[in-house]
């Protein structure tokens, strides 16, 4: 980042996400953490107290309190309402998933950051896990058959959805045809009483699998005839995804280059969810 001052940023939406937010911008250079919002007094005082900034209540005051950067958090059906508030202010904005609660509401915020030509850039933090980097640097010269992250296009959803333990979706099965011939696939539920995130990449010459927790990648390959197969670890540079994507929001509105996770990918990706729920 270039010698400048550093952005003035505030975070909407002190529950986990936001007070994780407003932990790891707190101890960034890039960044002088000044405002946290909250609707509820008691948890934006406790959480700027925290952090030497200023509390506030209402949307409207946190549009308000001139700022130059703002991270959304707040729950879902109040993204597009903060965040067109902020985006026509003249104020970047990096808006936690998914980018609204409707395609409607995002199209808003992308077309309010592009007439104020300001930074939109939607929060999915595992694109900055350092396992997620050492999956993509291993298969970029391979020949993908099945995966779990992709860069090209959805073109067919295959949705399984169960409510097991709850009134919504809790458990998913969903497979995905790409245009480029790849079929991936996401298993998740909230069913599970302890958290477990894997990634596994099917090539031509050998799976991957890596544990985006623990941030372990380990590579299966040389399979012989009688089925046996060499493994080995791949390095993984520790860091904290959070900081790498608060990091690749302040080089995106310092340099003008392009987010890291446009508007137009939270919206895609919007659409994917609300097609595997069939209400798209």
């Amino acid at each position: 980042m270039p010698n400048t001052a550093p952005l003035k940023i505030g975070v909407a939406g002190a529950g986990v996400m936001g007070r994780n937010h407003a932990r790891v911008a707190a101890e960034m250079r890039e960044f002088d953490l000044t405002t946290i919002f909250d609707p509820d007094a008691v948890t934006a005082e406790g959480v700027a107290a925290a952090y030497g900034a200023s509390p506030v209540t209402t949307a409207q005051a946190f549009v308000d309190a001139g700022l130059d950067a703002a991270v959304v958090a707040t729950p879902n059906r109040f993204h597009a309402e903060v965040g067109v508030g902020l985006l026509e202010k003249g104020v970047h904005v990096l808006v936690e998933k998914p980018i609204a609660a409707t395609v409607a509401d995002a199209q808003r915020m992308i077309d309010a950051a592009k007439a104020n030509n300001r930074v939109l850039m939607v929060g999915q933090v595992e694109r900055f896990n350092p396992a997620v980097e050492t999956v993509k640097r291993a298969v970029a010269d391979d020949e993908i058959i099945s995966i779990q992250i992709t860069g090209a296009e959805i073109t067919e959803v295959q949705p399984q959805l169960a409510r097991t333990r709850a009134d919504r979706e809790d458990t998913a099965l969903l497979q995905f045809r790409l245009d480029n011939g790849v079929i991936a696939h996401i298993t998740t539920n909230w069913v599970t009483p302890y958290k477990t995130r894997t990634l596994q990449v099917a090539t031509k010459t050998k799976f991957i699998v890596a544990d985006l927790i623990t941030r372990q990648v380990t590579e299966y390959f040389g399979q012989q005839p009688d089925g046996s197969y060499s493994t080995r670890m791949l390095n993984s540079w520790p860091a904290e995804p959070l900081k790498k994507e608060l990091e690749a929001f302040a080089h995106a509105i310092t340099t003008g280059e392009t987010a890291a996770v446009t508007g137009e990918d939270g919206l895609r990706n919007l659409e994917v969810a609300l097609r595997c729920l069939g209400e798209l």
